[in-house]
């Protein structure tokens, strides 16, 4: 444990670099760039996998009530762990943080097909789901020291891909881990040894700050200071704060980081009500085949990939740095393909909703994120997405699941689509709430 703790730690600055400062800044941003997208590209090998198991369980015996209730376990627990390993992570290494959460996850993982009683799965799900919040927050700490504002924007939404591209190849992990493992246990097993790959590569190649490896702030490398207002930012923002500090002077009283992170519970709703319960859906009510499952799902996460980068680039080119339009426009178009995909009656229309779907969710997603990074100082950067995470994960998966799964087994499908659809309008209200925050407009 005092090994653990001490790796934890800030790495400390070293003698700054008197040469090739330019040659290095590039190398590291690219490294750490590569570091934060792989690493939490295989986050997602071992959160998805029960979405690609629920029809195995519902074969197995358990009810569409019960496989809700997992979700809605890894959920709540990544929801919880964000937030308050989000605080950890804003006075950790990301170089460990990182990994250790991806080896406990990918351990999780490898436990599951074992343990098929409804209690053991709902603990190892909760438990998975704690680890998992160890993802995003560390990243957020390379992202925000390793990239200046005015490229935040599009630089987060390269970056956001990484769960699509992590997700949308999870159907091809999984399917041969079916064929390697000869059993649908395979599902669990593959990918995790794959995250464990990963996690040996972040820990390799993952650094700390920029003066960790003798370099000065991004903002001064690129002369690129915050021209927006943060609410009680730092005269040095390269000082390290205390819990107490990010969490009372820059997060819990922050109106802002409130709105953005009740907007999260809604598009989270959408996100993963349309995305966990796509398999189950398709298969039991549009009737397509296991296949034409599997590719509904991968082609919602692929999709969006194109669609993150875009609204990304748009926030910084067109907007000025405000985030919250592209996510009321965004959020309206979701709720016409959220329409689409529920009245279709064809196959291709309504793999075509999925992507019009999946094109557009990432963007809000990303978007909320990147808000909460800009509405504080850099330090606090991890608590403050923590927090709007854990509102997301908390209520809004909580819903897509277990609320979810309640009204479909009670009241039938349409009641989950008119849930969805009025999470989208909720959603861009809250957008809506915010169209001016964070304006970088002289």
């Amino acid at each position: 444990m005092i090994i653990v703790i001490k790796l934890l730690r800030p790495a400390a600055f070293i003698t700054p670099l008197t040469t090739n400062i330019d040659k290095s800044y590039k190398r590291y941003r690219l490294q750490l760039f590569l570091v934060a997208y792989l690493g939490y590209m295989a986050y997602y090998f071992v959160r998805s996998t029960l979405s690609l198991a629920k029809p195995e369980l519902l074969k197995s015996g358990f009810s569409l009530t019960q496989v809700g209730f997992l979700g809605s376990a890894l959920a709540v627990a990544y929801g919880l762990s964000k937030f308050i390993m989000g605080n950890v992570s804003d006075r950790s290494n990301p170089r460990y943080f990182l990994a250790i959460g991806l080896i406990l996850s990918a351990i999780c993982n490898l436990f599951i097909p074992s343990l098929l009683n409804f209690y053991f799965l709902l603990f190892f799900m909760f438990l998975n789901g704690w680890f998992q919040g160890m993802g995003w927050p560390p990243c957020g700490r390379i992202m925000t020291h390793w990239f200046s504002d005015s490229e935040r924007g599009t630089k987060m939404a390269i970056w956001n891909t990484a769960h699509n591209v992590g997700a949308g190849l999870l159907p091809l992990i999984v399917f041969l881990g079916i064929i390697i493992f000869g059993h649908w246990y395979g599902i669990f097993y593959l990918p995790a040894i794959c995250a464990i790959i990963v996690a040996i590569f972040v820990l390799i190649y993952g650094r700390d700050v920029p003066q960790s490896v003798g370099l000065p702030p991004i903002e001064d490398y690129r002369n690129d200071y915050p021209s927006a207002v943060v609410e009680g930012d730092l005269l040095d923002r390269e000082e390290e704060m205390t819990a107490k500090q990010i969490l009372f002077d820059y997060v819990l009283f922050n109106k802002n980081v409130w709105l953005m992170a009740i907007a999260n519970v809604f598009v989270y709703c959408v996100r993963y009500g349309v995305l966990n319960w796509a398999p189950t859906y398709l298969s039991k009510v549009k009737h397509f085949s296991n296949w034409y499952s599997g590719l509904g799902f991968a082609f919602f996460e692929l999709s969006a990939i194109p669609g993150t980068i875009l609204i990304g680039w748009l926030s910084d080119k067109y907007f000025a740095g405000r985030r919250s339009p592209l996510g009321f426009i965004s959020m309206l178009i979701i709720a016409a393909g959220i329409y689409m995909y529920w009245q279709s009656s064809s196959q291709v229309m309504t793999l075509l909703s999925l992507g019009v779907i999946g094109f557009m969710i990432y963007g809000p997603v990303m978007l909320i994120g990147v808000a909460a990074l800009d509405l504080v100082p850099k330090k606090a950067a991890g608590t403050a997405a923590g927090f709007t995470g854990l509102f997301g994960s908390f209520f809004g998966t909580m819903g897509a699941e277990a609320l979810m799964g309640y009204l479909v087994q009670n009241h039938g499908w349409d009641s989950g689509f008119i849930m969805l659809l009025i999470s989208s309008l909720l959603a861009a209200i809250l957008f809506l709430a915010t169209w001016n925050v964070h304006s970088k407009a002289k």
